[in-house]
């Protein structure tokens, strides 16, 4: 199963909007994890066909990530720790953007050349997941 992730100016009925419209489109939601930091929704969905469901978000006006991005929740100011982590295990990262932040995290979504290894080193980071390993975060 894979995901396609929203960033969305948080609000109540937000993951209504997102269930009716998928829903219309025959697009099921199998999983999702929803953090919000700095006044903005990061939710990521799990779906059969990622690719229609972000281009069905898309036309409906939400903003998505990449596809193959991996999103993780650091503290805010420490991502130069998994940046030199990904570096140490040879994994090179192509793209990485902020979603969101604020005072205390920071979610980031990440393009990477090796994502299986990335994955699998980013696990704790990885949104939905805490705690965090204290050495990293």
């Amino acid at each position: 199963m894979k995901s396609v992730t929203i960033v969305s100016d948080d609000r109540v009925g937000l993951l209504a909007d997102i269930s009716y419209i998928l829903g219309k489109s025959n697009l099921n939601i199998d999983g999702l994890v929803v953090d919000v930091i700095g006044g903005k929704a990061v939710i990521s969905l799990e779906v059969k066909d990622p690719k229609r469901a972000k281009d069905v978000l898309e036309r409906n006006g939400f903003k998505t990530t990449k596809p193959d991005a991996i999103v993780i929740k650091v503290q805010t100011n420490s991502v130069g720790k998994i940046t030199e982590l990904l570096e140490g295990e040879k994994v090179n990262v192509s793209e990485m953007t902020t979603l969101s932040t604020d005072t205390q995290d920071t979610i980031y979504a990440l393009n990477v050349d090796k994502p299986r290894k990335a994955t699998k080193m980013l696990s704790h980071f990885m949104l939905g997941n805490d705690p965090r390993p204290e050495k990293y975060a």
